[in-house]
């Protein structure tokens, strides 16, 4: 079965944020599996290039030599649901690759893993909460997914 990856900065804390999350976990496993990877936030008291610049640092730590890395960057290219599962269907057909999507904490991305990335994707020029920009995440992947298989889900 083929894997997806998403690696975020903290985890999901507020209740319905972790329960949208875990159902479009579970939606997505019927089509590929889905590996979800978390680090921890930086410490608040500390300056914020520093907290970006240690998340960056262990978000690195976790990616792997096969990992396409796909950063989450409000200046990265923003795709229509369609585009999207078009560039999904081609990052899954890579043999040796998977895609890893990556979300900063609360500040973004670090230099070093948006310039590390092998693409950044933008979810729109909105600024979206850290939990909620990982649920829509999460059901954009689904509805990719779905499009693929033509299953309805998106009209």
């Amino acid at each position: 079965m083929k894997a997806v990856a998403c690696l975020a900065v903290g985890r999901l804390k507020t209740p319905y944020w972790v329960q949208a999350g875990e159902q479009y976990v579970k939606l997505i496993g019927r089509f590929v599996r889905f590996e979800r990877m978390e680090v921890k936030d930086a410490p608040g008291h500390l300056a914020t290039e520093r907290r970006i610049d240690l998340e960056g640092a262990a978000l690195a730590a976790k990616l792997g030599p096969k990992d396409r890395i796909l950063g989450l960057d409000a200046r990265g290219r923003s795709f229509s649901s369609e585009a999207f599962a078009t560039a999904l269907e081609e990052w899954l057909e890579d043999p040796v690759r998977r895609p890893c999507f990556v979300l900063g904490g609360a500040y973004g991305l670090s230099e070093t893993i948006r310039s590390g990335s092998d693409q950044l994707i933008s979810l729109g020029a909105m600024t979206l909460p850290h939990e909620l920009a990982r649920v829509v995440l999460f059901e954009q992947i689904y509805r990719a997914l779905t499009i693929l298989r033509k299953t309805g889900y998106h009209h």
